[in-house]
């Protein structure tokens, strides 16, 4: 970890008390800051409380007085909390700097970064990109951090100038970052999310290509080519281009071509061979393997992590099977495109579980999938009216309105038949009902095992 002298002395504010508001709480003071903790919640967490107390952090909790700005130099927020939060435009109107845990994090990372956005597929090719490099290269050590669930600030104090560490970056994150210098920066797509936080389609895009503002021309830029929106984007860069394309529009990096996924001129994999199901996850392994390559992974251990890895938690994860019901977890799809790519690694034998957060999307444009793919609906929380709707014009017969994911499970398992696949893809974000995608996905697989031991079968 690189000792910088940019936060020594300074006063510095971290709003929100979440994994990464304790970590680079406790790496600001590692860095010589003098740290104040604020969360709009009562913690009640009396062994955290004690250890930020310990490392002589001052701790507010239960609202955002508004005098903590008048303490304080710097505004390091949670990711999640919106600019428009009334504390954040306070610190806004007086200058102060606004920032987010990876800024911090990758000023004093000494392992090369590698930064992976997108609106769909990040977790998936974050993981992957680790993989092959592990796999490849068994004496370093590649580490996966960021949105993916583990804080840069806790891996940039572990891994050393040997190391790589593979960040999952989100448009929240990027936005409170400054400073950030990839070696390799991936796009895996954008598409239209996260608009009530940014207020605009082009603040969302400006706001993922932060990841290539300050890269070189001796850095990489993996983008998807499948959309000329996106091969725009990457004009925007003045790093070495490295495009992949699951529908062949380029050969110039990785892509898709009679049934195998090359590199170049090099045939990698046949697709029959990866593990992982869905069209989606054929562009995921297409920018991991740029990445790799770009490393000089060799392509037996490219091969040996795609035909191996089944996949993450959360995102289209085969859970179980149950009387020849095969039970997938795809929590973590918050939007349609998320759903719409999960559908379409499955036959027309689908029963779908969705719905959640209203943010003011209708959805017909995921009919013409329910009517390629799926045989029966079950619906809830906020949007379940929605869903059903869009189900009815595809002309699905049977859709069931339930409570939430939980009472999904039993109903999907009643409305199937051997060979049916019961997806949870909802297509909206947990927030109606549970505080995050993985709760949600949690609950679910939970209730998957009870149902397991109810209804016997394997």
């Amino acid at each position: 970890m690189k000792m910088i002298s940019d936060y020594q002395a300074k006063k510095v504010l971290v709003v929100g008390l979440g994994k990464s508001g304790f970590s680079v709480a406790k790496l600001l003071v590692k860095l010589g800051a003098k740290v104040t903790l604020n969360d709009k919640k009562t913690v009640n967490d009396q062994d955290t409380l004690a250890q930020l107390k310990q490392l002589g952090i001052k701790v507010i909790t239960g609202s955002h007085p508004l005098e903590l700005l008048d303490e304080n130099q710097i505004v390091v927020k949670n990711p999640g909390i919106p600019y428009s939060n009334e504390l954040i435009q306070a610190a806004q109107a007086k200058g102060l700097p606004i920032i987010t845990e990876p800024e911090v994090a990758t000023k004093v990372l000494e392992a090369s970064l590698i930064g992976v956005t997108g609106s769909n597929g990040k977790t998936t090719t974050t993981t992957l990109i680790s993989l092959m490099l592990n796999a490849g290269f068994p004496t370093k050590k590649a580490y996966v951090a960021g949105n993916i669930g583990i804080p840069l600030a806790d891996v940039a104090s572990q891994a050393t100038v040997d190391d790589t560490v593979v960040a999952e970056l989100s448009s929240f994150q990027l936005l409170g970052m400054q400073t950030v210098h990839p070696k390799v920066a991936v796009l895996t797509n954008i598409y239209e999310a996260h608009i009530d936080y940014h207020g605009s389609r082009q603040a969302y895009v400006e706001a993922k290509l932060r990841l290539i503002q300050n890269q070189t021309s001796s850095d990489y830029f993996v983008v998807n080519w499948d959309e000329i929106e996106w091969q725009e984007l990457s004009k925007k860069a003045v790093s070495k281009v490295v495009p992949f394309s699951r529908k062949n529009l380029t050969q110039a990096g990785a892509y898709q071509k009679d049934g195998a996924l090359y590199f170049k001129d090099e045939k990698i994999i046949d697709v029959t061979d990866i593990k992982l199901p869905g069209t989606h996850n054929i562009e995921n392994a297409l920018a991991a393997i740029c990445v790799a390559k770009i490393f000089g992974v060799k392509t037996a251990a490219i091969c040996e992590v795609l035909a191996t890895f089944g996949g993450v938690r959360h995102r289209t994860q085969y859970v179980t099977t149950i009387n020849e019901r095969k039970f997938y977890n795809d929590s973590k799809a918050t939007n349609m495109p998320a759903t719409q790519k999960a559908l379409s690694g499955f036959a027309d034998n689908v029963i779908l579980l969705a719905g959640g957060l209203d943010r003011g999307f209708t959805f017909e444009n995921l009919v013409p999938d329910f009517k390629e793919h799926v045989c029966a609906l079950v619906v809830f929380g906020q949007t379940a009216k929605l869903f059903a709707k869009a189900g009815k014009q595809a002309g699905i017969k049977e859709i069931v309105e339930v409570k939430d994911a939980v009472a999904a499970v039993k109903v999907g398992y009643e409305l199937s038949k051997p060979g049916d696949v019961i997806l949870l893809s909802p297509a909206c974000a947990s927030w109606d009902q549970w505080p995050t995608f993985e709760v949600r996905g949690d609950k679910y697989i939970e209730e998957i095992q009870k149902l397991a031991q109810e209804v016997g079968g394997n």
